[in-house]
């Protein structure tokens, strides 16, 4: 049975059409295309199918099925993986779990933050999504079967929370990560509040608050990902792992690090960051964001003013929150930062920036929020405090 899997599993490589729309979500960089693995059921995208499941002997395949809004998380398909992984999570004879994503573009391009904007301000979806997510994210990073994401292409936000917390993160040269919430007047959740500051020096501060994109060996340089391979290698990883009679911790590692060696052309290539990594400790080691948009602004370099001429265009009251954010996640478990991250959520309902930076970025697509208050000078320390504030116990979290 397990051979006759193995066979289906490989059968439609390739499937899926190349020409898919940009996702609605609010990521949608250019990215070439790239070849992935895809279940051998149908593809189509309807809400019926945007999760497939499948179990080979002793290993689960998960395939995030929205191709034509790279592979954009909805609540459906939150309430689909988390039980499964529950289920998984009690069954000992599962050994292994590999999520991926359909379509040749996107592991997953994020959260469905359209969705929830268009809801308005106070409304009960938002925190039923994020709810729900975080209990996701926060069960992968407490998955006892080892767990290993295929980020082959986009990989932002929420694709970032059902991945990183993960035993294993494989990315390729066509991987493209990023948490540009800032962007668009929320910060960047789904656990970032615990493995962001724990990313070396100020590096995860950086990512933060600038929404820097991150492609392919990068990822495994920065410590996003945990090994690099090259795309057309994957079919021939994923023949291997499912021939694994026994897989552990142990032997996935080795077997992951044997393909990674395989690639020495990039694998030993510098870190697109190490020239400045520097300017991101010094700089990013501000104790304020205005102390470290000021240094940025004195700095005469090009990559000081691209850096300043970006975060000038961010909510200021997020990037003060997101500051405040990444201190704070840094000494809590993930439980924590997500019962954190819930709270701040919340209170993002409630205000004006989150909506009006999805609408300008992705309704009315002018580009041009108007963010309120308007400058970091106006957003008072009492305001950001307001958003790590505990709400009542019936409204917290529960993991």
């Amino acid at each position: 049975m397990a051979t006759t899997g193995i066979k289906r599993l490989f059968l439609t490589r390739g499937n899926i059409t190349s020409s898919l729309s940009v996702c609605s979500s609010w990521s949608s960089p250019a990215t070439t295309t790239t070849p992935v693995l895809y279940c051998q059921r149908n593809m189509s995208s309807d809400a019926s199918n945007d999760v497939l499941v499948d179990r080979v002997g002793n290993k689960g395949i998960i395939t995030l099925n929205r191709p034509n809004a790279l592979n954009a998380l909805s609540l459906p398909m939150i309430h689909k993986i988390y039980p499964q992984l529950r289920k998984w999570e009690m069954d000992n004879s599962m050994k292994v779990v590999i999520i991926k994503g359909a379509g040749d573009k996107a592991f997953c391009a994020g959260g469905d933050v359209k969705a929830i904007a268009q809801q308005g301000v106070g409304n009960s979806f938002g925190p039923e999504f994020f709810r729900a997510e975080y209990r996701l994210n926060n069960q992968i990073g407490s998955l006892s079967v080892p767990y290993i994401a295929l980020l082959n292409g986009i990989t932002m936000g929420g694709g970032v929370g059902l991945s990183v917390h993960g035993a294993f993160r494989v990315a390729t040269e066509k991987a493209v990560f990023a948490m540009p919430e800032t962007a668009i007047g929320f910060f960047p959740d789904v656990g970032g509040s615990h493995f962001l500051p724990r990313l070396p020096g100020k590096l995860g501060l950086f990512l933060a608050l600038t929404g820097h994109r991150l492609e392919g060996r990068d990822l495994f340089k920065a410590g996003v990902a945990t090994h690099f391979i090259a795309s057309e290698r994957l079919d021939a990883l994923e023949a291997d792992l499912m021939r694994m009679e026994n897989p552990d911790m142990p032997s996935i590692h080795r077997l992951l690090s044997k393909y990674q060696e395989q690639w020495e052309k990039d694998h030993y290539k510098e870190f697109s960051l190490k020239p400045f990594i520097g300017r991101i400790n010094s700089i990013f080691g501000g104790n304020t964001v205005e102390e470290i948009v000021n240094s940025l602004k004195r700095d005469s370099s090009e990559w000081a003013k691209q850096q300043y001429e970006r975060l000038s265009g961010f909510s200021p009251t997020s990037l003060k929150v997101t500051f405040r954010q990444i201190k704070e996640g840094s000494q809590l478990s993930l439980a924590d930062c997500l019962r954190m991250e819930f709270r701040m959520s919340n209170r993002f309902m409630q205000q004006h920036d989150f909506f009006e930076g999805v609408r300008a970025a992705l309704i009315d697509k002018d580009k041009n929020p108007k963010w309120k208050p308007a400058t970091l000078e106006e957003v008072s320390d009492a305001e950001v405090d307001e958003y790590f504030k505990p709400v009542s116990r019936e409204q917290e979290l529960q993991l």
